[in-house]
């Protein structure tokens, strides 16, 4: 008798994403990436530093360890952009609805997505931060929807200050993520599935003939 059959396999751990912060220095994406992790807005942050989180949640009931990038936005700290461009598996591209410059800028990072990755089909979300703000605002939602569409991604407004939709920005992203690999799985799955070859598609219709003759 295998005693050893009867003992519990050990659980798989949690699928950990690579999640990266990218927009315009002074949008918030620390603020964003502190609320998300522990529920505090910081009061004085260096925007030259690049941080690492790790964190654990469930998302749609299915455990996940989060590892997230929080860029410093300034031109000159882009030593390890391209490194972190490949290695992120989602972006979270950041502008505030305070800020126009930033806006455009948010095109100018999905650009570089594209460049270093060679793809439309990395998974995004957009999010115009600073919503609490919106006295000073100068880009529209509409303006934020728009530009969504045309990354075709989802899209957030949100206040880092408040907490407001902080936690739905990096949960869309992981779902963008999942469904990725699901679409990806299919298409593999499709492919692995035996074709006939076009030669034997291109008989199929002679031998009926031919059976109908005979």
């Amino acid at each position: 008798m295998d005693l050893g059959s009867s003992r519990p396999t050990p659980a798989m751990p949690p699928r950990e994403y690579k999640l990266v912060m990218l927009g315009a220095g002074g949008v918030g994406k620390s603020a964003m990436t502190m609320q998300f992790i522990s529920h505090r807005f910081p009061e004085d942050h260096d925007p030259t530093i690049e941080d690492a989180y790790k964190i654990r949640i469930r998302i749609d009931d299915e455990p996940a360890n989060l590892d997230i990038l929080d860029t410093a936005g300034q031109a000159e700290f882009t030593a390890m952009r391209d490194q972190y461009m490949r290695a992120g598996e989602g972006f979270i591209i950041c502008y505030s609805i305070t800020d126009r410059r930033s806006f455009h800028e948010a095109r100018e990072f999905k650009q570089l997505i594209y460049r270093v990755r060679r793809t439309d089909d990395t998974p995004v979300v957009l999010v115009g931060n600073k919503s609490d703000l919106s006295y000073l605002r100068q880009v529209t939602k509409e303006e934020g929807n728009s530009l969504a569409r045309e990354f075709n991604c989802p899209f957030f407004e949100t206040s880092a200050a408040f907490r407001y939709y902080i936690d739905d920005v990096f949960h869309a992203l992981v779902r963008e993520i999942r469904r990725k690999e699901r679409d990806t799985a299919l298409a593999n799955e499709r492919k692995s599935k035996p074709h006939s070859s076009i030669w034997e598609r291109l008989k199929s219709p002679f031998r009926k003939k031919k059976e109908s003759v005979t």
